[in-house]
């Protein structure tokens, strides 16, 4: 056995210790802000844990946990055997990230060539009505960012980013070699006889059968399900491969997210305008062939990356240590910090955690009430055992675990609202462009391609926010980055509420212009006096609000959550997409239903003949919606304080 230290062989007698500490530390209720000490400087250091019945004390007087040395933090990374790697310079870094870079691309390229073009497949090809294809696409949009959440525990828990990626992009390629299928081989659709446009908007076309659409369900949830793992992970695996104990690291961190986001871009702007293309002039067969080669591409690269990537170790099950602090905080409501039997708040001695692949982390004051579930009291440690019960007692690392869940979980909350935005836009202005006149001179461009343009605003934006915005922004907040992550989010908001505004004005204008020309009743018939081109302002606000907001979101996600669950944080982003597309066909079954009354012969807002409803008092509802989400976010904003202080030696930048 190794030599107790100093401290150990001081130590009084635990009944000394105990009333020692019950005389020192006293109720947090009873205590003054002013006189109150910080409970974090009563953390136990348990011995324990390294010297099998030694005896511990509570470390008071001011004890700050000194910060871990960086081959103990236990973030330290490692190689696939999850072995330490010898020589960090080998590995990680710009050239990895590229790697990952592809396959978020391919991911991104797939998920928005289906987006576009599954409502078109599902109305046309299969003949299912036009409110009900794009609540099915709504749906399947939802799925796979909603249930991103699994992709995040597998991979915190157990496999790991690199396998959970590997394993959830091998599944989205069976789905899109599924979907390939569906649309090449004629058994598995209706059939096309006599089906033309008049057809089809009567609903006089032959109906799928029912094992016809649920293989078409079954390949697109196979697909959902695979983008649902890959998610939560990519952007955090990219991360990864940047060492954070080097200088600079969070100025590159801040850069890997905007490239990061740059290449989601890029995969859109080719689904918006390739893969359309391909649909155009090839058929359905070949755009779904097209999105399946791309993402079986992108999966060997990624494969073939693999010497080069930086690993993290699995830290267990995340919801379970959740779970434990939950029941340990149950379990002691009861109990006082003034009680007699107070010893102190319960940490593993040395410089690691008791969770694996995560650092120690500082005691706050948040969330009271979580702290009884690392309130040692005497018999906790009862016979001299190694280790508590997990569910009777935790570490103040684990209690801290929780509170940064639930400090994080309001931001991505309120982009819940944004992600409605972007829903509702995928399908209403493409109803728009329908009526309008989608040429410029020779260029004709077709509907389903007007999507691209917020990619190309977003695009612009990223290409020049390092020498436009960030410099501006930086001279007036005084920000190294220009402005916070929070600010940044904010500002993403204030553009999305400006452009379901201007989306109201024009469809008010719009509609009004039908029917003094007589497109009452031919909403898929195009204006010619009407330019499609005027859909690209709301198309480049959202734009903007998407780069702002939800770069801006990962990054701040990633940095704030606890280094052993990182996906489960990065989760939160693609959760909070999900619920906003179910939220998009909730309201839309609302005003549906709300709006409609076939006695009175008043139509829906939502009607399928966009010239007799309202879709501009739907934006103006959107409106309204995201200027109090704004509000509420605001408030949020002013609350939060972040984990992480960045200051401008680490950026980079010069501030004289």
């Amino acid at each position: 056995m190794a030599p107790a230290s100093a401290m150990e062989l001081e130590a009084p007698p635990p009944a000394a210790a105990a009333a020692a500490a019950a005389k020192e530390i006293k109720s947090p209720e009873v205590l003054s802000s002013l006189q109150r000490k910080k409970l974090g400087a009563h953390f136990l250091e348990s011995a324990e844990r390294r010297f099998s019945g030694a005896a511990r004390t509570p470390l008071g007087g001011g004890y700050e946990p000194p910060p871990p040395p960086a081959s103990a933090a236990g973030t330290t990374p490692v190689n696939i055997r999850g072995e330490p790697i010898a020589d960090l310079s080998r590995t990680g870094g710009w050239v990895a990230a590229l790697f990952i870079f592809g396959n978020e691309m391919a991911e991104r390229m797939a998920y928005f060539g289906l987006s576009v073009n599954m409502v078109v497949f599902m109305f046309k090809v299969m003949h299912r009505p036009f409110t009900s294809s794009a609540n099915a696409v709504n749906n399947f949009l939802g799925i796979s960012q909603a249930s991103s959440v699994l992709g995040g525990f597998l991979a915190d828990a157990y496999l790991g980013r690199y396998w959970t990626i590997a394993i959830f992009t091998t599944m989205y390629l069976l789905g899109l070699v599924a979907l390939t299928v569906s649309a090449s081989v004629p058994a598995l659709v209706p059939s096309q006889e006599g089906c033309d446009k008049l057809a089809m908007l009567l609903g006089a076309c032959a109906p799928a059968e029912p094992w016809q659409m649920a293989y078409l369900h079954t390949a697109l949830y196979v697909t959902a399900f695979g983008a649902a793992g890959i998610r939560p992970c990519v952007s955090s695996f990219g991360a990864d491969q940047f060492d954070e104990r080097s200088p600079g690291y969070k100025r590159r961190l801040d850069r890997f997210f905007n490239l990061f986001y740059l290449a989601v871009t890029l995969g859109a702007i080719a689904a918006f305008t390739a893969v359309v293309y391909i649909q155009m002039h090839r058929g359905w067969a070949a755009a779904f062939g097209t999105l399946a080669l791309a993402m079986g591409t992108s999966n060997a690269l990624f494969f073939v990356g693999t010497p080069l990537y930086r690993h993290r170790v699995p830290g267990g099950s995340p919801l379970t240590r959740v779970a434990q602090v939950l029941v340990a905080a149950f379990r002691k409501r009861h109990a006082a910090f003034d009680s007699g039997g107070f010893v102190g708040l319960y940490e593993v001695a040395g410089a690691k955690s008791a969770v694996r692949g995560s650092a120690k982390i500082d005691h706050t004051d948040d969330f009271r009430w979580l702290d009884k579930a690392a309130l040692q009291l005497e018999g906790d440690l009862a016979g001299g055992e190694a280790a508590p019960d997990p569910w009777r007692l935790c570490t103040v690392t684990q209690v801290e675990e929780v509170k940064i869940l639930l400090r994080l979980l309001p931001v991505p909350a309120c982009t819940v609202m944004l992600s409605v935005v972007l829903t509702e836009f995928l399908t209403l202005s493409v109803q728009q462009a329908y009526t309008l006149n989608t040429r410029v001179a020779a260029l004709h461009l077709p509907v389903t391609c007007m999507p691209v343009f917020p990619c190309l605003a977003i695009f612009l934006v990223l290409a020049l926010y390092y020498q436009t915005f960030a410099p501006l922004a930086r001279r007036l907040t005084g920000h190294p980055h220009g402005a916070s992550q929070l600010q940044r989010v904010g500002l993403g908001l204030v553009f999305s509420i400006l452009s379901v505004a201007w989306a109201g004005l024009f469809e008010r204008y719009r509609r009004g212009y039908a029917v003094r020309h007589g497109y009452l009743a031919l909403f898929l018939s195009p204006m010619p006096g009407l330019s499609a081109y005027w859909l690209l302002i709301q198309y480049c606000l959202i734009g903007v609000a998407e780069v702002f907001c939800l770069v801006a979101l990962l990054e701040f996600l990633y940095q704030e959550a606890p280094d052993a669950m990182r996906s489960v944080g990065s989760a939160y982003a693609a959760v909070a997409g999900g619920l906003g597309c179910f939220m998009a066909s909730a309201l839309n079954t609302a005003v549906d239903a709300a709006t409609r009354d076939d006695r009175a012969g008043r139509p829906s807002w939502l009607a399928q003949n966009i010239n007799v409803g309202r879709f501009d008092y739907l934006y103006w509802l959107l409106a309204v919606l995201s200027t109090i989400n704004l509000l509420v976010f605001i408030y949020v904003a002013k609350r939060y304080k972040y984990r992480v202080r960045i200051d401008a030696q680490d950026t980079g930048v010069n501030k004289h």
